[in-house]
């Protein structure tokens, strides 16, 4: 999958679990939680949708590399198969 395919499958999935989301709007560096406001629960939807889209395994570990749309492009990228 390219970066912007990634990008996008990421919004997409971010948008639905928080709708409130302006995608146009949505900066690469803006941090999940402190700049938008997901809650806990609402990362952990975020995480399980990412999985079930892209098979992609996310353990609690690695959350932190998904504090950003630029780092979860990465991560997810770099763990794709």
């Amino acid at each position: 999958m390219t970066p912007e395919k990634m990008r996008a499958a990421f919004v997409e999935e971010l948008v639905r679990v928080a709708p409130d989301i302006d995608p146009a709007t949505l900066a690469d560096d803006d941090h999940l939680q402190d700049d938008l406001e997901l809650d806990s629960m609402d990362f952990l939807n975020l995480v399980s949708a990412l999985h079930r889209r892209l098979g992609i395994e996310i353990a609690e570990a690695d959350y932190g590399q998904l504090s950003s749309t630029r780092s979860a492009v990465a991560f997810l990228l770099a763990r794709q198969g």
